[in-house]
């Protein structure tokens, strides 16, 4: 596996293409830097650059993995296997450069890339989301504190929360992304002193070579100090990018299963589709259960890179290598794979309004009781006595609920009760759910309107491309 990812890095390096004398970039990945040194004034020639290029899609991986088993070098096991393949260009292989520079350049370009992918999945997702919380936004269901009844909220209400924890990990992300730079071409220990002798102690040459090499690569940005790698800080903020979006994931698909439970609220369940192969009746959250593991996954990924990090003694140690191609790799895999998941759910969320209409009723007599009295008080009643009677009410009602089983009566109660006849014709107003939701439906216009639509338009173009990819 490994002599195939240093012959990766290897056809990275030199994928090279001539146009009017000039050595351009193919598929935004960076030309060698011998092809620079040839507009700097080094002695390579067309020749050797068209050997090379000859060579791209010829790789002798055979030859490569018996050179790895002596040298014990992925990378240097290509640099022989090429030059074995380009004797002509074999003096100017990997001429002045390091591995880092092979392996660094193009984790940067790759994790550059594997960003961009990810980005337009999730605009994808708040997109469909920030639909469901349009359509839903005036539905009353109710809130939780504690994982307690609180006072009421709206369905599309709870999905904005949703969506405010998405917006915040696109722009994490976008922000990784944007922060990215190019190692470019530094040297063994990021002094560019190999570069310097190259040419003969020029130093703006070696600067033009180094920004150079980072504009054919596609980087308007190159970090201008490196040790022999670009600083193991880089690849920490992307994972806690990455980390942050998993902890939002999970939250959000764990209440997707709270209220599953409840019947209030699903995930897509097809007509085939079987919850348990032991229980046929079974509706299990499967797709969300999925989101929750591989997003644990992802959480866990921040503190293996905050250590790999921690331990880069001075200028570099390889004790980061091996952990990095499975850190980086899995993280981004875990959340392509976490996104595409999620997007699947939230273009099939099933809302059910009359079972949260049904727990609506077990507990809003309850959380009626100050408007009644405040209804009692403005009738011509004394506050203290009206709360007293709802006060022995309320417990009288609710021992019903938990003592026995049964449905919630304070509400008949009251009516029974001559002390509240003068606001009996009161009551359904005071009932009536849409009171109890304060400004939840302007709220989540108003979130759609100013903090989601903006974020939206910047993936105009992929996500039609996205959404169909999900199905």
């Amino acid at each position: 596996m490994w002599h195939i990812m240093g012959a990766f890095k290897l056809i990275i390096k030199v994928k090279i293409k001539k146009s009017t004398r000039k050595h351009k970039i193919i598929y935004n990945t960076p030309v060698n830097h011998d092809q620079m040194n040839v507009e700097l004034g080094l002695d390579i020639t067309d020749e050797q650059i068209s050997e090379l290029e000859s060579a791209i899609h010829d790789i002798d991986f055979k030859s490569a993995a018996e050179h790895e088993k002596m040298v014990r070098h992925d990378v240097m096991a290509h640099v022989h296997t090429l030059a074995e393949r380009c004797p002509k260009a074999a003096p100017i292989i990997h001429l002045g450069a390091t591995s880092c520079y092979v392996g660094d350049n193009t984790d940067l370009i790759v994790l550059r890339h594997g960003l961009d992918l990810l980005l337009p999945r999730l605009a994808a997702i708040i997109s469909q989301l920030s639909q469901f919380a349009n359509e839903y936004k005036s539905l009353p269901m109710l809130g939780f504190t504690h994982l307690q009844p609180a006072q009421l909220t709206t369905v599309g209400k709870r999905a904005s929360l949703w969506l405010s924890d998405l917006l915040m990990d696109e722009r994490a992300l976008s922000r990784a992304r944007e922060d990215l730079r190019f190692r470019g071409v530094k040297g063994t220990t990021g002094t560019q002193a190999s570069f310097l002798q190259l040419f003969k102690g020029d130093g703006e040459k070696v600067r033009a070579l180094d920004k150079r090499v980072a504009e054919l690569a596609g980087f308007d940005k190159r970090y201008i100090v490196t040790g022999q790698t670009y600083s193991r800080k880089v690849d920490l903020e992307v994972i806690a990018a990455l980390s942050g979006l998993g902890a939002t994931v999970h939250k959000m698909c764990s209440d997707i299963r709270l209220l599953a439970s409840r019947k209030e609220l699903e995930e897509p369940f097809e007509a085939s589709q079987i919850g348990s192969s032991a229980m046929p009746y079974k509706r299990n959250p499967m797709r969300s259960e999925r989101c929750c593991a591989l997003a644990r996954h992802l959480i866990t990924l921040h503190a293996n890179a905050a250590n790999t990090h921690a331990v880069q003694w001075l200028e570099r140690t390889l004790d980061d290598s091996a952990n990095r191609r499975i850190t980086l790799a899995e993280g981004f895999l875990t959340a392509d794979a976490t996104l595409l998941t999620l997007l699947n759910i939230c273009q099939g969320l099933v809302v059910y309004p009359k079972v949260i209409a049904r727990h609506i009723a077990q507990e809003l007599p309850f959380m009626a009781t100050e408007n009644i009295i405040m209804a009692v008080v403005q009738a011509g009643g004394d506050r203290q006595v009206c709360h007293e009677k709802i006060r022995v009410l309320s417990h009288e009602a609710g021992a019903q609920v938990k003592q026995h089983g049964k449905d919630n009566d304070l509400i008949e109660r009251v009516k029974n009760d001559s002390y509240f006849a003068p606001i009996l014709s009161q009551l359904d107003k005071i009932l009536d759910a849409s009171t109890f939701i304060g400004r939840a439906p302007e709220q989540v216009t108003e979130f759609i309107e100013e903090e989601v639509n903006p974020v939206l338009n910047k993936y105009k173009q992929s996500l039609a491309e996205v959404l169909n990819l999900s199905h």
